[in-house]
């Protein structure tokens, strides 16, 4: 599948692409995943906050992840809310997707790393790009996660 990708910052989103974006990460978070809980944490309009967004032929969104300075959830940079769309699995856009993510976290703090909180059954898959496990299992919404470090050279 080819995507466009874009990397915004928050004032940057368009109404149609935030929609998407929240439509997204609740798809997948709260709805698939069945775990209600607060998915506007008041991290997405922070100043040196990035959205990262793959979108479709169709101008959907169906690719995302936000990237948040240091200080913000971890001492490091970090990568969260990760979300490929159930449709548009099986075909390397998660991988893709974070390429890019780290990419652009490195570009913007070169001295730093980055921390994500993964949720438990993704270890293989962070630690295929890079990510080492830093921490024990804890439960985060009731779901399985643990922190990854990936350390830049």
């Amino acid at each position: 599948m080819s995507l466009t990708w874009l990397d915004v910052g928050f004032s940057e989103l368009s109404l149609e692409q935030l929609y998407g974006v929240l439509q997204l990460r609740v798809d997948v978070f709260v709805v698939e995943q069945n775990c209600p809980y607060p998915e506007l944490d008041g991290k997405d309009k922070g100043l040196q906050t990035r959205h990262l967004l793959g979108i479709n032929p169709q101008k959907e969104i169906v690719a995302y992840c936000r990237i948040l300075a240091p200080q913000i959830s971890y001492p490091q940079a970090s990568i969260g809310r990760v979300a490929v769309a159930k449709s548009a699995r099986g075909q390397g856009l998660a991988n893709q997707l974070m390429q890019r993510a780290i990419a652009i976290a490195k570009q913007r703090w070169p001295e730093d790393h980055i921390q994500i909180g993964a949720q438990d059954y993704l270890r293989h898959f962070y630690q295929q790009l890079g990510f080492v496990v830093n921490s024990d299992v804890y439960l985060e919404d009731g779901i399985p996660h643990l922190d990854m470090l990936l350390t830049y050279s």
